[in-house]
């Protein structure tokens, strides 16, 4: 069952059963909500949120191939795009496919998207990265994406995306998966980018 959101315009804050959402530890305060509080979705309570400002930037990764399909692609510059807007930091491996297509909706959304990759030096990074951290440590960094990030969208993909999926979910983080992702018991299948956003905004509410 979806958690039921109210936001205070007079206050500028999200309240809920657990009282009221500290947006920079990402935790609730007992408290009860003022009377004009009206209810919001999930998604709209993390974009009052990031408007409002002073939010922590929660990492979410958004994983997939570096050879992706036409419909892989919009939909990772789609999430890309989301996350950005919503006030969050996107974290990826920084290359191609899936990859630079997040970034590129990332960056175009006004956000700064970090790059983690298995390169030596950062000019591997796609045009999009913002932030790009040369690791020199190959495929092993899948481990660091999914150790770092809160929450892992798989988008298609293939033996990389699955080691991140299942790295993902032994570090006992969710892990969203889209279209042709691999199979990965624990892995959440979703419907589609509106799905998966609404499951990551609830669970980063949830505190």
């Amino acid at each position: 069952m979806s958690q039921q959101f109210l936001w205070s315009g007079a206050e500028k804050a999200l309240f809920g059963p657990s009282g009221r959402f500290d947006a920079w530890a990402l935790a609730w305060q007992p408290a009860e909500a003022p009377g004009d509080a009206e209810p919001v979705s999930a998604i709209e309570a993390l974009g009052k949120l990031a408007a409002n400002g002073g939010m922590r930037r929660v990492p979410v990764g958004i994983i997939g191939p570096k050879i992706a399909t036409d419909d892989e692609l919009a939909t990772a510059e789609e999430l890309g795009g989301a996350l950005a807007r919503l006030g969050l930091q996107l974290l990826c491996g920084g290359k191609n496919g899936v990859m630079e297509a997040a970034c590129k909706g990332c960056s175009e959304a006004g956000g700064l998207a970090i790059g983690l990759l298995p390169d030596e030096e950062w000019t591997a990074a796609n045009d999009y990265v913002a932030i790009p951290i040369p690791t020199g440590i190959g495929p092993a960094r899948n481990a660091i994406i999914a150790r770092g990030c809160q929450i892992l969208i798989a988008i298609g993909g293939g033996h990389g995306t699955l080691s991140e999926m299942a790295l993902g979910l032994h570090f006992n983080r969710p892990v969203l998966s889209l279209g042709n992702a691999p199979a990965v018991d624990g892995a959440t299948l979703c419907q589609d980018a509106d799905d998966a956003l609404s499951r990551m905004a609830e669970h980063i509410l949830r505190g």
